[in-house]
């Protein structure tokens, strides 16, 4: 499957954005898709995960991002609110065909199909 990130972009703090990761086929053939960033200097870490049933966040955006997917238009969703300077970073989605644990579904290396990244700036 090829993903494509798009809806990344310059916002100021406190300001929402929402990413979308289109997929070529059908997402209902990728159990679980995961949203991953990077700063400047820093490994890449997982922000958020989808499966049909449940979703999973890192620490640091929960009760600020929301992960959503929408099967009939093989597309995941990131909203993204009250957004901070520590947010800036390039945004990239991925996907798996087989559901694992969730408490490894943020690991970047349990990932085989990734997109190109988005990225997203947020001015203090």
């Amino acid at each position: 499957v090829q993903l494509q990130a798009s809806g990344g972009g310059l916002v100021q703090t406190g300001g929402s954005l929402r990413l979308s990761c289109a997929a070529s086929e059908s997402s209902l053939d990728y159990s679980l898709i995961a949203w991953f960033r990077q700063a400047p200097g820093k490994e890449r870490e997982g922000v958020a995960c989808i499966s049909s049933l449940n979703t999973y966040y890192t620490v640091s955006v929960r009760g600020r991002f929301t992960i959503s997917r929408d099967n009939a238009k093989n597309t995941v969703f990131l909203q993204m609110n009250s957004l901070k300077p520590e947010d800036t970073a390039v945004y990239f989605c991925a996907a798996r065909a087989v559901r694992v644990p969730q408490s490894v579904c943020l690991n970047s290396a349990v990932y085989d199909n990734w997109g190109q990244g988005t990225q997203v700036t947020v001015s203090s």
